[in-house]
Formats: C-alpha cells, sequence, structure tokens
C-alpha cells in the first residue's frame, strides 16, 4: 500500500491549493475532508497526481507513512477541536500535527499542552496569500513544537513563496503560539493596510472627483515607487474593472459595508493586553465596524449635516499629498505591529526575531511590498531597536513627508471626510515624538477621585505620592 508524504484535512479552496501545492513540489498527499462534495471536487483537481481522498479519518491516517504529517485546514475555533479529537486516537508519538488556519494563538497554546501526553507534535501555522498564494506560493509563519519543525521544513519551505536568491518566505517563528500571534498581527496590518488605501480612494473620489478609470492610473504609477506592494497592485486592478451588467466600474456598485473575521479584533484586543499602543489597527477595525451599520448611516446622513465638499486647490498636488500621508501612515501601522510582536516574544519567551518576519512577509503573503526590506535593514542594522520611527530610513521619510500627510488630514477634516487610519497614525507618531503628554493631568484627576497616586518629576521614579486635593 502507497505511503503518502503528508496529509491534508479540509479540502475547501485553500486546502486544496495547498495540497496541490505540494504535490507539484514532489510530495505525494492524501486529503480528507468531512464533506463529501469537497471530496469529490478536489479528487477531480488531483486526478492523475500522486495524490488520494479518503472517506474515511481511519483510511486517511492509515495511508499516511511515519512519523505522520498532517496540514489541518479548517476553520478556526471548534472546528480544529472537533478534528484533533476525531485524528488523535488514531496518531501515535512523534507524529506532527499542523493547524495552518487563524487559530487564536492561545488555544494553540492549550492544544500543545493538551497533546503532550499522547506525544504528538503540534505546530500552529499561519498560511497567507489567499487561495492563489496556496496554490502557488504563500508566507508559511510557522511555531509550535520545535521539535516538529525538522519534520516538515523541507515541505513548507518547498511550497512557500520565494524572494530575492530563492529565499523562502517561511521559516521558523518560535515555540508554542508564536506562528499564529504573527499571523494574527499580520492580519491586524493588513487591515490598516487595507483601510488607509481606502481612505486615499476616498478623498480622491469624493474630494478630487477622480473617476475609476483616473485613479486606476493614479494607483497603477503609486505602485512603481515606494508604495509597491500587493494591495496597492490589486486595487489599481479593481479601479480597471467594468460590471458586466450595468456597464458602471465595478467599484461603483459593491455594497459600502465590510466584514471582518476576527484576526483585526483579536491584534487590537492583545494590544491592549500587553499595554502595547496600536490605535491604527483598531482604527481600521472600526471603521469595518462603521461600514456594517449601513441603515444607521443612511437614516443619518439624512438628519446630520457637515461641512461641503468642494475642493479648490490644486489637485494634481494634492493627490501626490495623499500618496505621501498614505506611505507615512502605513510606517506608523508598521511600525505598532512589530512593536507588539517583539512585546509578545519578550511577554511569552518566544525569541522573535523581527528581520526574518519581515523577510517572511516579502512574497506570498497579503500585505508583500517594496518596504519590507527597508524594515528587514533596520532590524539586521539594530537588532534591538524599539521602533522603525527611529530608524534612519524612516526617520527621513517622515521628516520628507509629514507637512503633506497634515495638510491632507486637515483638508479632509475641513471638508467631512472621514480618515481614521491616516488621523490615528498622525496621532500616533506625534505622541510618540513628544517628550510630554497631558497624562500628568490624567494622573492627578484619578488621584483626586480615587486615591491612586502619582509620581513626580522631581522625585526618583517608582515612588508614589498623594494628595488631599
Amino acid at each position: 500500500m502507497t505511503k503518502y508524504d503528508i496529509g491534508v484535512v479540509g479540502l475547501g479552496v485553500m486546502g486544496r491549493n495547498l495540497a496541490l501545492n505540494l504535490a507539484n513540489h514532489g510530495f505525494s498527499v492524501a486529503g480528507f475532508d468531512i464533506d463529501a462534495r469537497k471530496c469529490e471536487s478536489a479528487a477531480q483537481h488531483f486526478a492523475g497526481k500522486e495524490m488520494a481522498v479518503f472517506e474515511t479519518s481511519q483510511d486517511f491516517a492509515a495511508a499516511l507513512g511515519s512519523p505522520r504529517k498532517i496540514l489541518m485546514m479548517v476553520p478556526a475555533g471548534k472546528a480544529v477541536d472537533a478534528v484533533i479529537a476525531n485524528l488523535q486516537p488514531l496518531l501515535t508519538p512523534g507524529d506532527v500535527l499542523m493547524d495552518g488556519g487563524n487559530s487564536y494563538f492561545e488555544d494553540t497554546h492549550r492544544r500543545i499542552d493538551n497533546l503532550k501526553a499522547s506525544g504528538i507534535l503540534y505546530i500552529g501555522a499561519g498560511v497567507s496569500g489567499g487561495e492563489e498564494g496556496a496554490l502557488h506560493g504563500p508566507s508559511i509563519m510557522p511555531g509550535g513544537n520545535p521539535e516538529a519543525w525538522p519534520l516538515v521544513k523541507p515541505m513548507l519551505q518547498a511550497i512557500a513563496a520565494k524572494v530575492d536568491d530563492n529565499i523562502p518566505c517561511c521559516d521558523w517563528i518560535g515555540k508554542n503560539g508564536a506562528g499564529h500571534f504573527v499571523k494574527m498581527v499580520h492580519n491586524g496590518i493588513e487591515y490598516a493596510d487595507m483601510q488607509m488605501i481606502c481612505e486615499a480612494y476616498f478623498l480622491m473620489s469624493q474630494l478630487l472627483e477622480r473617476t475609476p478609470a483616473e485613479m486606476h492610473a493614479i494607483f497603477t504609477e503609486w505602485n512603481r515607487g515606494e508604495l509597491n506592494s500587493y494591495l496597492i497592485e490589486i486595487t489599481a486592478d479593481i479601479m480597471a474593472n467594468t460590471d458586466p451588467d450595468t456597464g458602471k466600474p465595478m467599484i461603483d456598485v459593491i455594497l459600502d459595508t465590510a466584514g471582518q473575521k476576527g484576526t483585526g479584533k483579536w491584534t487590537s484586543q492583545v494590544s491592549l493586553d500587553l499595554g502595547i499602543p496600536a490605535p491604527t489597527i483598531a482604527e481600521a477595525v472600526f471603521a469595518r465596524i462603521v461600514s456594517a451599520v449601513k441603515a444607521e448611516r443612511v437614516a443619518a446622513a439624512r438628519i446630520l449635516s457637515g461641512p461641503s465638499v468642494t475642493f479648490s486647490g490644486n489637485k494634481k498636488e494634492f493627490i501626490e499629498m495623499i500618496r505621501q500621508a498614505l506611505f507615512l501612515s502605513k510606517i506608523c501601522s508598521y511600525a505598532q505591529g512589530f512593536q507588539l510582536i517583539s512585546a509578545a516574544s519578550d511577554a511569552y519567551g518566544w525569541d522573535i526575531n523581527p528581520g526574518t518576519v519581515s523577510l517572511l512577509w516579502r512574497g506570498g503573503c497579503i500585505i508583500r511590498a517594496q518596504f519590507l526590506g527597508k524594515i528587514k535593514a533596520a532590524y539586521d542594522k539594530k537588532p534591538e531597536l524599539q521602533n522603525l520611527l527611529l530608524d534612519d530610513y524612516f526617520k527621513t521619510a517622515v521628516e520628507k513627508g509629514q507637512q503633506s500627510w497634515r495638510r491632507v488630514i486637515a483638508v479632509a477634516v475641513e471638508h467631512g471626510i472621514p480618515v481614521p487610519a491616516f488621523g490615528s497614525a498622525l496621532a500616533y507618531y506625534d505622541s510618540y515624538r513628544r517628550e510630554r503628554l497631558p497624562a500628568n493631568l490624567l494622573q492627578a484627576q484619578r488621584d483626586y477621585f480615587g486615591a491612586h497616586t502619582y509620581e513626580r518629576l522631581d522625585k526618583p521614579r517608582g515612588e508614589f505620592f498623594h494628595t488631599e486635593w
């Protein structure tokens, strides 16, 4: 009986495409799904390859070579636990279970602990790139039981996206939930990145009255410079697309409500837990939530008023200012994300290398961008860098473009156009660069109503005082 190199559980589009990617790189693959329709579809795609779909989990597990290596591509949460419960009795010590979904990192911690007694080695691997990336080369962020990594490293690095001199966008992140944590932050940055691009689009559309065709040219041009990235590239493509039913630009027929799957929210919640400011990521989450109350907004638009939208300046010059505002806001969102990763690494003892993370994101993933190379260079130069804004490249970029950044936000406010991500990024920058903030008054207020005490400027740190107000 043929023994397959790896098994994939969950044969939806992502699981099926990852399985095909593995087969295309010379690995034999066994597949399993409880959904008969997905099994049937996968079997058709697997035809003619060293791949097979099995009807039962028992047959599936028995078909795998030892030690078994199984990649689970099922929805985060209860589905992962159900698959583990189903497979655990069929596995033996030294077998490897990998969760390639968007699981919460604390769930990954729990699953690793629960499987220790059985000897099953567990990996939580963040996978980014969508269905095309899954098939042609995703970014993969594995973490979990270090003993499992040598067993699956050749496979995962073979199927990952490659950059520069064939360097795979896949490397070990750290123990326990480190891989899923980094993927969570990746998604949080993705939320911010997408929201900021939307704000640039909205300013050009609402304030400058640029057509989608004109914005296609603008985003295409932006993609040739320092904003070069996957998200800018696809935004340019979106602007060029026409709805076949109405003949209108596709962007103009899509309802303006956005969904979310939780990773952006988790990133914001964890930033609060760890005491790391990530306001731009949080604002991007809130922007999606506000967009979802469409009926309320339609009703409010009939009642609430705001300034008229009439731009009177040089539109070409202002478009360049928007580009700079987008770039600098993007820098701030990445700075927040990398600070969060560093803080979690310290808190959980993961020993994550930020430069390695930036390398993994340079290809395959949704937030892949040219300037990730600059982030890697920043951490290569100074591994203990506290904040990307302190690196010479990013410091110079902000000094060069911040007047445009400020002008764009001011004009948006004057005309009543919401730019929550741009605005929060600038507030973050201005807060971080200030030697003094108004928290002294806040501490006085806390001490006044709750005797919470305060520290003094003229006394050593760590000494606390109270005033009878």
